[in-house]
């Protein structure tokens, strides 16, 4: 072999090599072609860049719902932002929230795990937290058919009844002194929902020093579980730094889940042994009576644990002492800073109920102005103002925009509560604006929903709104009111804080004097 075959061997395996690399070079950008044409770029919605590990939490205040109210009016309707390690996509109008309530209602059923929802609900075990499946579709169904259906609701009238009455006489005995309103709010509505729920008020008397807790601790825990439930924990929102409970939530989220628990046992070992006394022919006479009797039935399509009845049994009282108690003093509050609006009310409640007697449910129907205040109350101080957070449930489009699986979802209905394109100087409280007008806040106009709409609206709206309209026409047909001293309306403070619910931050006071006579105020049943 001569010098010159030898060196052309290596040339024809060096050429070979080059052609076989450019064909693995060729085939892999083929491939990255391919891959990138059908795994498209995703388009998201507009939003604020991100900061590395804490998103765009730097930009929410002490009241998120009006940090991302004003967010919205820069980036649109429809906007994402970042907390921490999720996306988060915020919808703020009429179309958009329509899109996630009800056309694609299904698609955002579910819920985000929360450490909320993990250490005081039993973990996820309640009708407000539980993810979207059997479990909740069950739950729901027991909620709507046997909680709180007409026939059931009618059956306790005389509970709210007796009790709104109680409260009237309570009142009395105060006149002319200044009141803590939100007191005697949450006592009655916490009366009403115990008698319904438990069967009996079981922080009255000597039953509270059997369970431990007096009115005044219950009412706080009741508070500390609202406020939980909506703050903005940072374990929450970047995993990784949860086991050190910067803010302290959850230390504080087991304290309140460990009292409420030694309560509920109570509850139900007094249920359990009624249940027993009574044999066959026991009939339950509440709520909790009839979620066990119905976690009894082999047909559930889920077993309905203890755990169940618990955290179902913490939602009803909870929901419905915080949110009608919450509504009401705000109304009142607007009206004091409006006082003229009061005889807008006497003339109308004096008209229709007189004044010799009581104010009565079949009434409300009777009461457009009264029902106004109401809506006009639920539009501009909402219970949630940001609703329950919903999540994704799977890759979707909304609005145009891409909204991948596992994406957390806001609807900020403080913002269309506020939106003037939609309300006529919506920063003034003005009931008369709902005379005459269709919307009325039970799920269908999503120009106000105080109590969400779709699968996860609140199953126990129609007893919150009973509640509510009873207790405030009550007042008002009862009494005069009037601000402390030489308070103007204008001084009155008006400030909130927020938690699952937006209560004021500062109690209201005010004085009342008796408007009927005395005799109306004795009502015995």
């Amino acid at each position: 072999m001569t010098s010159e075959q030898i060196v052309a061997v290596p040339k024809m395996e060096d050429s070979q090599s080059l052609t076989t690399a450019a064909a693995l070079v060729a085939a892999a950008l083929v491939l990255w072609v391919v891959l990138f044409r059908s795994r498209r770029r995703l388009t998201l919605p507009p939003g604020p860049r991100p900061w590395p590990i804490i998103g765009n939490l730097n930009l929410i205040g002490e009241l998120p719902h009006r940090s991302i109210h004003a967010l919205s009016l820069k980036y649109g309707p429809l906007m994402q932002l970042r907390f921490g390690s999720h996306p988060v996509v915020v919808a703020s109008s009429v179309d958009t929230v329509r899109l996630v309530l009800k056309t694609q209602d299904i698609t955002f059923a579910s819920r985000p795990k929360t450490a909320a929802g993990k250490y005081t609900t039993y973990n996820y075990s309640d009708i407000t937290w539980s993810p979207y499946g059997p479990y909740w579709r069950q739950a729901r169904r027991l909620c709507l058919m046997e909680l709180f259906s007409a026939r059931r609701l009618g059956s306790y009238e005389y509970i709210r009844v007796e009790e709104v009455a109680a409260l009237l006489r309570e009142l009395c005995d105060g006149a002319g002194q200044p009141v803590m309103l939100k007191d005697h709010l949450s006592s009655v509505s916490l009366n009403v929902i115990s008698r319904m729920v438990l069967g009996k008020k079981y922080l009255d008397g000597d039953e509270a020093a059997s369970v431990g807790f007096t009115p005044e601790e219950f009412k706080r825990m009741l508070d500390e579980l609202f406020l939980l439930s909506g703050v903005l924990n940072i374990g929450d929102w970047i995993p990784w730094l949860a086991f050190l409970d910067l803010q302290g939530y959850v230390r504080r989220m087991k304290a309140v889940s460990r009292k409420f628990d030694k309560f509920l046992e109570h509850v139900l070992d007094e249920h359990n042994n009624a249940r027993r006394a009574g044999g066959e022919g026991y009939e339950a006479k509440d709520m909790v009576g009839l979620l066990l009797q119905l976690a009894d039935d082999p047909d559930l399509d889920v077993n309905l644990t203890r755990s169940g009845v618990k955290a179902f049994t913490q939602d009803l009282i909870a929901g419905g002492t915080e949110s009608s108690a919450v509504t009401v003093e705000w109304a009142m509050s607007e009206m004091l800073k409006k006082p003229e609006l009061f005889e807008k009310a006497w003339e109308e409640l004096d008209r229709v109920v007189g004044r010799e007697r009581l104010v009565e449910e079949r009434d409300i129907p009777n009461l457009p102005f009264l029902q106004s205040i109401v809506k006009e109350t639920m539009r501009m101080h909402p219970v949630a103002p940001m609703l329950v957070p919903r999540l994704c449930r799977e890759d979707c489009t909304l609005a145009g925009y891409d909204v991948p699986e596992g994406t957390r979802v806001l609807v900020n209905m403080w913002t269309i509560h506020r939106n003037p394109d939609i309300w006529d100087r919506p920063d003034e409280f003005r009931p008369e604006r709902f005379l005459d007008n269709p919307i009325d806040g039970k799920g269908q106009f999503f120009e106000l929903l105080p109590f969400g709409s779709g699968r996860r609206m609140c199953p126990g709206y129609s007893l919150g709104l009973k509640v509510i309209e009873l207790s405030l026409a009550s007042l008002l047909h009862g009494f005069t009111w009037k601000l402390p001293g030489a308070m103007k309306p204008e001084e009155l403070d008006m400030d909130e804080i927020f938690g699952l619910s937006t209560p004021r931050k500062v109690p209201l006071v005010a004085v009342l004097q008796p408007r009927l006579p005395s005799h109306v105020y004795n009502y015995q049943n």
